[in-house]
């Protein structure tokens, strides 16, 4: 037997439970890692709380979370990987756990840290598949609210690396962290409109909405078209006729690899605001819905 976390009703942080559980087994293409570090996400929470139940309902038990990083102990017909190897990805049946299975190991470079490398995953395919899905080109502006979140973060680097000028709305106290990136920082609130105008004199063609605070119609008007808008945080796309990103593992499968080299190499920063004991799995929950964390909560088994 080994532990994870797993919640057996939907409801708040507390239905989250260390649990016995039997190790999964890998499958054809599969590899079992011993899980050295598992990303906390949103989708995790809304999960958890019942907000996807009309779209994804649960079968109880259930062991959350999408990325872990860790050492392969066991292999599966046609794995990607052999035992011993360090390797991160998506997981098949969840990451808050001692073990558990990846179908699209990439490989750990020893330069990328085990919260780093759990962490790259799914806010890095994230912010890559929404800039493409906008079809921003060198030239042009960007801007991308939530700059200073996992998602936002990584998608301004991303960007500017590509010849993107970007502003990005933020916090006050993540103005200069963000500015450092090469974007245009401004702060969100009152008046952001105009903030973003007198940043971005010549105008803006595309937004990248990873904050979900109610700014699609503003910036649809700013943009002059709701097509040129994307959201992966707000649930009032339809309502702006903006499209809401969603996504799948297989959409961001073939990029993790070079958003690994880039991260091995420094060229891509992601940010890690705390770890937790996996066992402390319903604490890390509480402090993100309290919007307490500047960067993303890695559980460590």
């Amino acid at each position: 037997m080994s532990t994870a976390i797993t919640f057996s009703e939907y409801g708040a942080p507390e239905v989250l439970r260390l649990s016995e559980v039997t190790p999964p087994q890998p499958g054809p293409g599969q590899v079992r890692i011993r899980v050295r570090a598992a990303s906390v996400n949103p989708l995790d929470m809304k999960i958890r709380s019942g907000l996807m139940a009309a779209v994804a309902p649960a079968a109880f038990p259930v062991v959350p979370g999408l990325d872990a990083a860790g050492v392969v102990d066991a292999v599966g017909e046609g794995a990607g990987a052999a035992v011993g190897d360090e390797v991160l990805g998506s997981t098949v049946g969840g990451s808050y756990a001692e073990y558990a299975l990846l179908e699209r190991p990439v490989a750990r470079p020893e330069a990328l840290s085990w919260e780093t490398a759990a962490s790259l995953v799914t806010v890095g395919r994230t912010a890559h598949r929404v800039l493409e899905e906008l079809g921003v080109q060198p030239g042009q502006t960007l801007l991308v609210h939530g700059a200073a979140g996992s998602v936002g973060f990584l998608a301004v680097q991303l960007a500017v690396a590509s010849g993107v000028t970007v502003v990005g709305t933020v916090a006050a106290r993540d103005i200069e962290r963000v500015t450092a990136l090469g974007a245009a920082a401004v702060r969100y609130g009152d008046g952001w409109v105009e903030r973003v105008r007198a940043a971005a004199p010549g105008g803006v063609e595309r937004v990248f909405d990873a904050s979900g605070a109610g700014l699609l119609a503003d910036s649809v008007a700013l943009t002059g078209d709701p097509g040129k808008v994307v959201t992966i945080a707000d649930m009032s796309a339809q309502q702006h006729s903006v499209r809401f990103s969603a996504g799948t593992t297989e959409q961001g499968a073939d990029v993790l690899p070079e958003l690994v080299r880039l991260a091995a190499d420094g060229r891509l920063t992601v940010p890690i605001w705390r770890t937790y004991p996996l066992a402390e799995a319903a604490r890390a929950h509480a402090d993100l819905e309290a919007h307490r964390n500047h960067g993303k909560a890695v559980l460590l088994p």
